[in-house]
């Protein structure tokens, strides 16, 4: 629990809450005092998150809202202003990653539009029922989740797509939302321990001497970079991509291994 209060009357929506980043999300600007909208498809297990977080005497509401479709957007949106009385932070956490197919000619169609669709255009649909609300609060921000799959190659094809199609997204809308008063960042993480690597010990052991900081990253840590770029701490800070990723995009730590400990030069 962090004493820091830097949402103290904020009205918050987060989508994708339920589980993982997202709940994180939620409750990391819950305990910094804001009341937050926990906003995902499941709405049961969102109910859930929301009431963990009253247990602790913190203000969360949860709310079905399914980002592939504008009227449920526009309805979590209408939720938060009669709730909050203002709409002042936007966490758009929701995505969806299909796993690859062998050979990339045979993926389909559906598959690739339900990622983009999700993971890109859901959040297109946020940003856009939001804005003039974020703009209206005076003191808006817009925090994407992003990942280190839209900035090198890890695969997932569609969703990495999306993923670096957010980090056009962030750059494009700061410049528009900029003069109406709102912030728009994006933090890309790497790899997080959530329920998406369930029983895949093995394979978070087989990545984790990738990372220089010697470990797999937390829902924990992503939420304290959301918290601080929705915050006035980052009162300066807009369009800007923040990766929180242990330092996998900046070391290429398997090259430094292939030449023996590092001691060799490329």
């Amino acid at each position: 629990m962090t004493d820091l209060k830097r949402f103290d009357g904020h009205g918050v929506l987060v989508t994708g809450a339920a589980r993982g980043i997202g709940a994180a999300v939620a409750r990391r600007l819950a305990e910094e005092g804001g009341r937050v909208l926990v906003t995902d498809r499941d709405l049961l297990q969102a109910e859930r998150t929301a009431a963990a977080l009253r247990e602790q005497r913190l203000a969360a509401t949860a709310f079905a809202c399914d980002v592939a479709d504008r009227g449920s957007v526009e309805a979590a949106v209408a939720r938060a202003l009669a709730l909050f009385g203002s709409l002042d932070v936007l966490v758009n956490c929701a995505a969806h990653c299909t796993p690859d197919v062998p050979l990339f000619e045979e993926s389909s169609d559906d598959a690739w539009e339900r990622d983009l669709d999700v993971t890109l255009t859901g959040a297109y649909r946020c940003c856009r029922a939001a804005l003039p609300h974020l703009s209206a609060s005076g003191r808006g921000a817009v925090v994407l989740i992003g990942s280190v799959n839209g900035l090198q190659d890890y695969g997932n094809h569609g969703y990495s797509a999306a993923k670096a199609g957010l980090g056009s997204l962030t750059r494009t809308l700061a410049g528009h939302a900029g003069p109406r008063g709102v912030r728009v960042n994006l933090v890309a993480p790497g790899t997080v321990r959530t329920s998406a690597w369930e029983g895949r010990d093995a394979d978070l052991d087989a990545v984790r001497p990738l990372y220089p900081l010697g470990r797999v990253g937390e829902p924990e840590d992503i939420a304290a970079a959301v918290a601080f770029l929705a915050s006035r701490d980052a009162a300066w800070i807009t369009g800007t991509v923040l990766p929180v990723d242990g330092g996998i995009t900046a070391v290429n730590r398997a090259f430094r291994t292939a030449l023996r400990g590092g001691a060799g030069s490329a």
